[in-house]
């Protein structure tokens, strides 16, 4: 990886820029392999109040070293780039829950997007030479309304996301579980490989912990997902299959009931298939999903409410950031 930001080599205005923007320092990295992180990062006004579930902007000057040596365009070397991201937490350390409210630092889970070579400001590359003692941006606000505000002490609760999409369901587990929930709360995740669970170990630990708490990972490019001669070939099992599949109460451990259950997405836009009257859809007109069957179609059809407009109200909960 490539070591950020050395002082000596910086002009007079990078140092000034710097100084202006960065106000953050990176207490820990983890590298789980070269497209996966988990990242700790210590704001240096301390960390503001938040609901688990919310996220915040990370930034870094375009003029930092990219771990593929591109540079950006010469216009664009003193402006910020900034992009949001969910925060996480560790669910659980030295056998003990560890909700975001107690932590000392604000975690995230951040895949590194390979993009053409054109791309020049993208943010992972320059997040990825990241180490304790880095400085960054931090945002200004934490924000968001991906909580888990509506969910009452006895209702159950799925979690289902793509790769680094479980960082805020990481967040709300642990809150819940803080909280005494008497509900049952089952994650589910989907990635390619194994080795792209970057939390699976913690999660592990903290079934064991919490009876009620259930978490079940989906590949999809490992040899049981590719190889029908592979020893357990289930050949490839993304979550809207699994939900139109008999084995859905097998995988959540609970019959599945909208009157009684929250669901909370986030991930791959594709899996969750967000109507495109999503924000002005009449009570009287049809949902008009996208290409292909999503989450949010399959989870209506089996009679959850998907809310519409600005200030909806329903048992179907997804990401946005608008």
């Amino acid at each position: 990886m490539t070591v950020t930001t050395l002082s000596s080599e910086l002009t007079t205005d990078q140092t000034a820029f710097i100084e202006k923007y960065y106000n953050a320092s990176v207490v820990d990295v983890r590298y789980l392999h070269d497209d996966l992180m988990i990242l700790r990062v210590r704001p240096d006004d301390g960390i503001p109040e938040y609901h688990a579930g919310q996220y915040v902007t990370l930034g870094f000057a375009p003029f930092e070293p990219r771990i593929d040596g591109l540079v950006p365009p010469e216009q664009d070397k003193l402006k910020i780039i900034q992009r949001a991201y969910s925060i996480s937490c560790p669910l659980i350390e030295n056998g003990q829950l560890m909700p975001c409210a107690t932590l000392p630092y604000v975690e995230f889970y951040i895949a590194l997007v390979r993009l053409s070579d054109e791309d020049r400001l993208r943010l992972t590359p320059r997040l990825f030479g990241l180490k304790p003692g880095s400085r960054l941006h931090f945002g200004h606000k934490i924000t968001g309304k991906y909580v888990a505000d509506p969910v009452l002490p006895d209702q159950n609760v799925i979690f289902l996301a793509t790769g680094t999409g479980e960082a805020p369901h990481n967040a709300m587990t642990a809150e819940l579980l803080a909280k005494g929930h008497r509900g049952q709360i089952t994650s589910l995740c989907c990635v390619r490989m194994k080795k792209d669970a970057g939390y699976l170990e913690a999660h592990r630990q903290l079934e064991a912990l919490h009876p009620r708490y259930r978490y079940r990972l989906l590949t999809t490019r490992e040899p049981e997902n590719l190889d029908p001669q592979a020893p357990g070939y289930i050949g490839k099992l993304y979550l809207q299959n699994l939900f139109e599949s008999a084995q859905l109460p097998e995988w959540l451990g609970f019959e599945i009931d909208p009157a009684q259950t929250h669901v909370f997405l986030c991930g791959n836009p594709d899996m969750i298939g967000i109507p495109s009257n999503i924000m002005k859809k009449t009570d009287e007109e049809p949902w008009q999903w996208p290409e292909g069957r999503g989450m949010l179609q399959i989870l209506v059809e089996k009679g959850f409410t998907l809310p519409h407009g600005h200030h909806g109200v329903g048992n179907i909960h997804f990401e946005k950031y608008w």
